[in-house]
């Protein structure tokens, strides 16, 4: 600890133990959090004195060796671990003085990144900073024409005309404060204060603010935080707002929020996937379902139909998370279906907990899954080990959930009753069902909506995976928006006989990023983004 502290001063300790010298002859400058010092200066300094036979290092290394250099590192400009301030981890890199001239002057960061190729350590302390995302144009010939979202000089109702209805959808897992603290472990990576809902919660209604989305569908919003600051300061940024909470004990839940200077609400359809009846379904997750109607000229323009969820997390409970999926597909083709058979367009978010390219991910995409063979732990992709192998049983859920395999609510059929005011009132003999018998057991599971994906979940310059959400723990994709795409954005891609959906056209989304762009700025959450999950963010176009 003493060599540590006299680092911190700029001092070296001598190999006996005893006195101290100057590391660097000359003092540093400081330039704001940095420093700079002459090269010939740390030159000297690193090849006489015997500094790596007495000074220890905090971190997982015993010893350090010198602090070698590499001129891809800076321009002139070095970058390596702080000598300066406590608790950052050393890093080794490669020292080649022939790359530097004699009067280069060496810059002292609080912060580095790791060579090319280096997996980043949760456990580093890095320099908190920002780290911008831009928006992609998926239309060439919207750059011009589009205004981008957060630009508060734009008039929001410009883009709107008599053919198009334009608006865009944010979808955000802005962290619970209580699944937090209770999992504390996940964000030994942050500094205490950052993690503060007094901290956070500022940051993420500063988000929301600078974003200016037309709908935000937020995930992990708790009751008590919702009551007394969320909802509240999201009216007063004109939102309306509807809120589902978990069963059970769970504090939190999901929420839709929409201008309503941009749509009206026509229904409300909550889903809970907790059923006393069923064991399958013993967890407290929730969905929301709302339909709303655009609020231009046109007396011909559609309804659209939001959905928000956010699926039970369990890796290994892969039999759950499609039946809760199942079931919210049930609710959006209800609420969604129109009185010619067809299906209003359709956007649906929320944190799936599954990677792109597992079997749920590929059933929402596709429209089909045939699960027999499939491991239960396979099901998110979540899972790595060995655990969870048991096989999916056919079929999934029990007849009694009232949900077929094409996940749809089972034909409804209202037995006669003679006297309905004395048994069931009219609403609840509209709510009555009959589960029809059950056929040929089947394998094979379907939906008949034409869903893409906002995101294509890899860079494609490089196939590096784009990341949502990053702790201590893991960083990956596991939240998502989907929409009803118009014909010619799915042409080609295979998946069952589709229904009649009417089709969105996606004009722009909000850029993600790699898991190490995120640990440049200590991962999430950080000093300027508030949650473990990044907000995803799609502009749509819905022609008339």
């Amino acid at each position: 600890m003493e060599a540590w502290r006299c680092v911190r001063r700029g001092y070296g300790r001598c190999v006996v133990g005893r006195g101290r010298y100057p590391m660097l002859p000359h003092h540093p400058r400081s330039l704001a959090r940095d420093w700079t010092t002459p090269w010939e200066n740390l030159q000297r300094c690193c090849w006489n004195r015997h500094i790596s036979s007495c000074m220890r290092w905090p971190g997982h290394y015993s010893r350090a060796p010198y602090p070698y250099f590499s001129s891809r590192h800076f321009s002139l400009n070095w970058r390596p671990a702080c000598l300066f301030e406590s608790r950052t981890q050393f890093q080794y890199l490669y020292w080649r003085p022939d790359h530097l001239s004699q009067t280069s002057l060496i810059h002292l960061s609080s912060y580095s990144m790791n060579s090319e190729g280096d997996e980043p350590s949760s456990k580093r302390r890095k320099h908190q900073g920002t780290i911008e995302r831009q928006w992609e144009y998926i239309y060439s010939h919207n750059k011009e024409n589009t205004k981008i979202l957060g630009d508060k000089n734009g008039d929001p109702n410009c883009e709107d005309s008599e053919n198009q209805f334009d608006f865009s959808v944010m979808s955000y897992n802005i962290l619970s404060q209580d699944l937090l603290e209770d999992n504390s472990h996940l964000y030994r990576h942050c500094r205490q204060p950052l993690l503060h809902w007094s901290f956070r919660f500022p940051n993420i209604l500063r988000e929301i603010k600078h974003f200016d989305a037309d709908v935000l569908c937020l995930q992990e919003v708790q009751e008590d935080h919702y009551g007394t600051e969320i909802r509240p300061s999201l009216e007063s940024l004109g939102y309306h707002c509807e809120y589902k909470m978990r069963t059970g004990r769970k504090p939190d839940g999901c929420a839709i929020c929409f201008k309503q200077s941009k749509f009206s609400l026509l229904s409300v359809n909550p889903v809970e996937f907790y059923r006393p009846d069923i064991p399958l379904l013993d967890r407290d997750n929730v969905g929301l379902v709302l339909l709303l109607q655009p609020r231009i000229p046109s007396a011909a323009s559609p309804a659209i139909c939001i959905a928000n969820t956010h699926l039970l997390y369990n890796p290994r409970r892969g039999d759950i998370k499609l039946t809760q999926l199942a079931m919210l597909l049930a609710e959006i083709s209800s609420v969604a279906h129109q009185k010619d058979g067809s299906f209003c367009p359709i956007v649906m978010c929320g944190d799936f907990n599954s990677v792109p390219g597992s079997p749920l991910y590929s059933f929402i995409k596709e429209g089909k899954l045939n699960y027999e063979g499939l491991a239960i732990g396979k099901v998110s992709g979540q899972e790595q080990s060995s655990r969870g192998q048991r096989i999916l049983s056919i079929p999934i859920w029990p007849p009694n959930l009232g949900i077929s395999q094409n996940c749809v609510y089972e034909v409804q059929q209202v037995p006669k009753v003679e006297k309905t005011d004395d048994n069931l009132t009219q609403p609840q003999l509209e709510k009555t069902e009959v589960i029809v018998a059950a056929g040929k057991l089947s394998s094979y599971l379907q939906h008949h909506f034409s869903l893409s994906s906002v995101y294509s979940h890899y860079f494609p310059d490089t196939g590096i995976p784009e990341v949502t959400t990053c702790h201590s723990r893991s960083a990956v994709t596991v939240d998502y928006i989907f929409y009803s795409a118009q014909k010619e954005d799915v042409a080609g891609e295979p998946g069952a006989e589709v229904a009649l959906v009417g089709g969105l056209k996606l004009l722009a989304r909000l850029s993600l990023l790699t898991e190490r762009d995120l640990w440049t700025v200590n991962g999430l959450p950080n000093e300027n983004n508030s949650s473990d999950h990044l907000p995803l963010l799609a502009k749509f176009r819905l022609d008339l």
